[in-house]
């Protein structure tokens, strides 16, 4: 079972090291695998710190999440296809999990569960964060920080859907559950190693803010509505 592991990455020359860094060192005892930083034309270092520490550079011009995602995967040669995202740090232990889960084949893909970083801002945001956890999985809302799928699945439901600006992942995850329920099939959870992303959005957006454009009517709402999202592409948060 061959891995290609996707990273859309725009401007992320600060954190982009240590998420690749980390990555390789998961991968170590892994037979089969290959990184792929999509570009999405970064003004910064991102396409070279991709290159140095070994990575497959390709270059997306259009900003959309979904689009992003999608280039990376057509440029992909693994059975099976991962999506993190760039601030993110793959734990040991991850992808052997992952090979586990995908080796039944009754198992179309899934994701895996998420810790944030400290939270620098007001306690009361802190405390939100370790409710955010149980907020996802009452509502079934599993996010890209760490998504899989078979390849052949990604193709079938035709990846991501590129009309949607933030919440693609979500909306990604709810199709690979319907096509589970329809095949008698079912979707795998990676509980334990948890991979650690950013919480940089949290940092600099503060609690009301972050609550309103993350709440899911918000989401369902406006996701098709680019205006609505600057601090994921205007103005992005790095």
């Amino acid at each position: 079972m061959k891995l290609s592991i996707v990273i859309p990455a725009y401007n992320e020359e600060k954190y982009l090291p240590q998420t690749l860094d980390a990555l390789n060192a998961a991968l170590e005892d892994i037979d089969a695998s290959e990184v792929i930083v999509v570009d999405n034309q970064s003004t910064d270092s991102t396409a070279e710190i991709a290159t140095m520490r070994g990575a497959k550079v390709i270059t997306e011009t259009e900003h959309n999440i979904g689009k992003v995602r999608n280039t990376g995967a057509a440029n992909a040669t693994g059975d099976v296809l991962v999506f993190i995202d760039a601030d993110t740090i793959v734990r040991p232990g991850v992808f052997e999990k992952l090979i586990e889960v995908m080796s039944d084949d009754r198992c179309v893909g899934g994701s895996g569960a998420v810790e944030y970083e400290k939270i620098e801002s007001r306690l009361i945001v802190a405390w939100f964060m370790l409710l955010w956890p149980i907020l996802g999985k009452l509502t079934n809302m599993h996010g890209g920080a760490l998504q899989f799928c078979g390849a052949d699945i990604f193709h079938e439901i035709a990846g991501y859907d590129t009309t949607i600006y933030v919440g693609e992942d979500i909306d990604f995850h709810w199709r690979l559950d319907r096509l589970a329920r329809e095949r008698n099939a079912h979707t795998g959870f990676i509980e334990e190693p948890k991979v650690l992303t950013s919480s940089r959005r949290w940092n600099r957006m503060g609690l009301f803010r972050m609550l309103f454009f993350t709440h899911p009517v918000t989401v369902l709402l406006a996701w098709r509505v680019r205006s609505m999202w600057k601090d994921w592409y205007e103005d992005a948060i790095r």
